[in-house]
């Protein structure tokens, strides 16, 4: 298994810790054809991306990719703030961008104080306590990930059911039927070999990213073979290795809107 592109990489936009450039170089070095630039979502009250930067932020990931001609691609790891699948990437936001991937996160500005504690503060209390959430929580947790799905065109869930609990069956049969794929997270062991299996029945497609914070970690596969060992999918579920690339929901949402 060769991964062929990384669609979720941090720089100091956020809390990463290398530039746009040596994520590409090392996307470059890693014989990556495409990466996606998706720093934390603006609502990220610790290491949100800000409005202000996006044009400098676009000169950068230009300059990157006609340095390394690696397709480089300016997205966000766009927050989930809502139980009714709001996010912080605003509709005037998406002209700025070739990539939308979204998760949950703790730190955030949430749309009211019931959907951070329905969404966030029930799901964490219930992690730090290593308790499973009550089946309430786990619902509008699903909820949340579906109407998401449903509302925005969204290319990528980021690590799913870490930090929170849904109905992973739910979710993946809303994403296969919207063109959304989930994320196997390199970084995060965020689900099982039997949730992947039960996810990968529903027809979902899956992409591998590194969720790298440096650039020593793009293109990093580790925790996805190690899964991928245990479980029982096909390789042909994983839209981003051995050549193929997926095909992005946004981008066509772009070309027939925007």
């Amino acid at each position: 298994m060769i991964l062929t592109a990384d669609y979720h990489t941090h720089t100091p936009y956020s809390h990463g810790k290398n530039t746009v450039l040596q994520n590409a170089r090392a996307a470059e070095k890693t014989g990556l054809k495409e990466i996606g630039i998706t720093d934390h979502g603006f609502n990220h009250l610790l290491f949100g991306l800000k409005r202000k930067n996006l044009t400098a932020l676009r000169a950068e990931i230009e300059e990157a990719e006609k340095l390394t001609g690696v397709k480089v691609l300016m997205g966000m790891e766009s927050n989930l703030i809502s139980v009714d699948g709001d996010t912080d990437m605003r509709l005037e936001d998406l002209q700025y961008f070739d990539l939308y991937v979204c998760g949950l996160h703790e730190v955030l500005k949430y749309k009211t104080f019931s959907d951070m504690r329905r969404i966030m503060i029930c799901n964490y209390a219930a992690y730090k306590l290593g308790r499973k959430p009550s089946q309430k929580v786990i619902d509008d947790t699903t909820n949340a990930y579906i109407n998401a799905v449903k509302n925005n065109p969204i290319d990528i869930i980021s690590h799913i059911n870490y930090k929170c609990c849904c109905n992973l069956v739910e979710v993946a049969k809303c994403c296969a039927d919207y063109g959304t794929y989930i994320e196997i997270n390199t970084k995060k062991r965020h689900i099982s070999a039997e949730e992947l299996n039960s996810m990968a029945q529903t027809g979902v497609k899956f992409v591998i990213d590194s969720d790298a914070h440096s650039a020593d970690r793009v293109g990093d596969t580790k925790i996805a073979e190690e899964l991928l060992a245990a479980a029982d999918i096909p390789l042909e579920c994983i839209e981003n290795i051995d050549g193929r690339l997926p095909s992005l929901r946004f981008r066509e949402y772009k070309a027939k809107n925007l």
